[in-house]
C-alpha cells in the first residue's frame, strides 16, 4: 500500500552538490545504510530493468499490487510504470500530488489551493505527469513538522480533489510523535471521510499505545509501512526504530481495540540499499517473511485477509 519503484529522494542539499558518491553493492550496503560512506545513489530509483526484477520476485511470493506513490518532486515516471507492470504482470496503482515543502518546485510557493486541487483532479480524471496515465490515489502528500503554510494549500487542494474524483489520500506526516495526530485534526474540522485518510510511516513516528489508539479513534487508515527495516538504526532523527515484530505487537493492539479495518501495512522501499539486488529485504518480504509470522504469532486468516486484501480494496475503490 506504500512502496516507490521509480522514484528519486535525493536530499536537496546532497542533490546541489552533484556529488554521487560509492557505487552500492552487497560489501559496502550496510555502511552505506549506517552513514558511515555517502552514496548519492541510495536515493535514486531509476532503474527499470532492476525494478522489474524486484516485482516478479513479489509476483513469485504471492503479491499482485503495488500502490506507488511517487508524487511532485520526486522525479515520477509514469510511463516507466506502466512498462513494468505490463512486463511483470503487477498491478501498479500511482499516486499524484505533492511530497514535502523542500522537494516542490519553487513554482509551487505561489500557487493556490484551487490550483494544486485542479492539478489533482487532473491527475486523477485524466493523466499526471504529462501522460494520459491516472492516478489511483492522492498522495503521498507530504508534512513536515512543524507544518509549512505551502504543505497546508497543498492538502486543501487534496481534500478537495478527493470530494471531487472520490479517491482515497495517504499523508507522509512529519516526524514528530503528535504531527499525525494534526493531521487527523485537521481533516475532522473540514468534514473530511477519515476512513479515507492513510497515515503513513506510524511506525517511525508513534511509540506509545495511548497516542497510537487515540489516533486510530479519529477513524483514519494507519500505516504501518516501513516493514524489513530490521535494525533500530534510523538515520533521520534519534529514535530506537522497532523491528517487525513490535510492528505486530502494536497491530495487535490495534485489532484488540476495534480498529482492524483500519489497518494496512506496506515497506515504503525508497532506497536501493532495500533492494534485493543491493542486498535488501525487496518488495517480496511481507508476503515471503511478515505473513507466515503473522500467522506464528495467532494471526488469523480473516484478520491477515483484511489487511492485505479488503481494506486496501476499499481504499483504492472511488468512493
Amino acid at each position: 500500500m506504500h512502496e516507490h519503484i521509480i522514484c528519486d529522494i535525493t536530499p536537496p542539499k546532497l542533490a546541489a552538490t552533484g556529488v554521487e558518491g560509492d557505487e552500492i553493492d552487497i560489501c559496502n550496503c550496510w555502511q552505506i545504510n549506517y552513514g558511515q560512506k555517502t552514496s548519492a545513489l541510495k536515493y535514486k530509483l531509476n532503474q527499470a530493468d532492476i525494478a522489474t526484477r524486484e516485482i516478479q520476485e513479489m509476483v513469485a511470493a504471492g503479491g499482485r499490487t503495488v500502490v506507488e506513490l511517487t508524487c511532485g518532486g520526486l522525479k515520477p515516471r509514469p510511463g516507466s510504470l506502466a512498462d513494468i507492470s505490463r512486463a511483470t504482470g503487477a498491478h501498479i496503482v500511482m499516486g499524484c500530488g505533492h511530497y514535502v515543502h523542500d522537494f516542490q518546485d519553487k513554482r509551487n510557493h505561489t500557487r493556490t489551493v484551487d490550483d494544486f486541487a485542479a492539478e489533482m483532479i487532473g491527475q486523477v480524471l485524466e493523466g499526471a505527469w504529462d501522460t494520459d496515465i491516472r492516478a489511483g490515489m492522492i498522495g503521498e502528500i507530504g508534512c513536515q513538522a512543524p507544518w509549512t503554510e505551502l504543505e497546508r494549500r497543498v492538502m486543501q487542494g487534496a481534500l478537495i480533489a478527493q470530494q471531487e474524483t472520490g479517491a482515497a489520500i495517504n499523508v507522509h506526516p512529519g516526524r514528530h510523535e503528535d504531527q499525525p495526530q494534526e493531521v487527523a485534526d485537521f481533516f475532522l474540522s473540514r468534514g473530511a471521510p477519515m476512513n479515507r485518510l492513510v497515515l503513513s510511516h506510524i511506525d517511525r513516528t508513534i511509540f506509545d499505545e495511548g497516542r497510537l489508539l487515540k489516533l486510530a479513534d479519529t477513524g483514519c487508515v494507519i500505516e504501518f509501512d516501513l516493514f524489513g527495516l530490521e535494525q533500530s538504526y534510523y538515520s533521520h532523527s534519534d529514535i530506537d526504530m522497532p523491528n517487525d515484530a513490535i510492528r505486530l505487537r502494536l497491530l495487535r493492539k490495534l485489532i484488540e481495540n476495534g480498529h482492524l479495518e483500519q489497518i494496512v501495512i506496506s515497506h515504503d522501499i525508497c532506497h536501493r540499499t532495500r533492494l534485493t539486488q543491493y542486498g535488501g529485504h525487496g518488495y517480496q518480504h511481507i508476503f515471503r517473511n511478515v505473513i507466515p509470522m503473522m500467522r506464528r504469532r495467532g494471526y488469523s486468516e480473516t484478520e491477515i485477509d483484511t489487511i492485505m486484501v479488503e481494506t486496501p480494496k476499499r481504499l483504492l475503490t472511488f468512493v
